[in-house]
């Protein structure tokens, strides 16, 4: 009898990143390898040091350039019996640059899977509203200078819930093949300078968020009756969407399976 080899344990990281030097999560392949800098790609590297070869790394979702993290989720299988699961956070920390941190490790079912076991994204939008943000806050925050009207911008975000055709807020460039999307709410709350913008749903579409938050800003801006959201959103027509809000206050919060 042959002796059985110890199957690969799958490795479920918790983990946040400052967006601004990177040119999203994804690692480019192909002609664009090495151009751009991404999350994925950094972590790779120290996992490839730590196993002596490469390890693919899988994330629960893509970001875009110059949007952060503070609750991404991703997994690797690895083949090294020796390390304890919770050992992974101090040694990719020590391999990583300062804006990729590692929050936890640990040892997951072999079919979890970051992206397809996930049963909803939280993202948060920050939006700075008094007169300047702090010099070191500006990467963080769509500065705005005014405080936009809450109720108006509440009663707009109640259509934002259920099974929905997000097409309206989706780029140009997304190959989803289904727009249609299940949002478990969204809504808006002050937060000493800023005023917060926050979304659920089982997954989204590219620049999605942001372009949510953007159409609602221009709205409340002129003064818009909620309803006219309603219609946008129904219309299914990318034309109607207001601006696209910048990355820079825009965070991946929370991935829950």
């Amino acid at each position: 009898m042959t002796k059985t080899e110890p199957m690969d344990r799958n490795i479920v990281l918790r983990l946040s990143y400052d967006g601004t030097g990177f040119s999203g999560w994804q690692r480019q392949n192909g002609a664009n390898s090495g151009k751009y800098r991404t999350v994925q790609e950094e972590i790779e590297k120290a996992l490839e040091k730590m196993h002596g070869h490469p390890v693919s790394l899988t994330g629960s979702g893509r970001t875009d350039s110059g949007v952060h993290a503070a609750g991404q989720v991703a997994n690797f299988f690895t083949d090294i019996a020796s390390i304890p699961e919770e050992r992974f956070i101090p040694a990719l920390n020590s391999m990583l640059p300062h804006d990729v941190r590692i929050h936890d490790a640990k040892s997951a079912p072999a079919e979890f899977h970051a992206r397809f076991s996930a049963r909803s994204r939280t993202y948060r939008y920050f939006i700075h509203c008094g007169a300047s943000p702090l010099a070191h806050e500006m990467p963080y925050v769509w500065h705005l200078g005014r405080w936009p009207d809450l109720y108006r911008l509440s009663r707009m975000c109640t259509f934002l819930y259920g099974e929905t055709d997000c097409t309206t807020f989706a780029a140009s460039g997304d190959l989803s093949h289904s727009k249609s999307r299940y949002l478990y709410g969204a809504h808006f709350f002050p937060q000493g300078d800023r005023l917060v913008f926050e979304i659920t749903a089982n997954a989204f579409l590219w620049k999605m968020v942001r372009s949510i938050t953007g159409t609602l800003i221009d709205l409340e801006k002129r003064g818009a009756d909620p309803d006219e959201f309603a219609d946008i959103l129904a219309s299914r027509d990318r034309s109607r969407a207001g601006q696209t809000a910048p990355g820079t206050g825009l965070f991946l919060w929370n991935v829950r399976y």
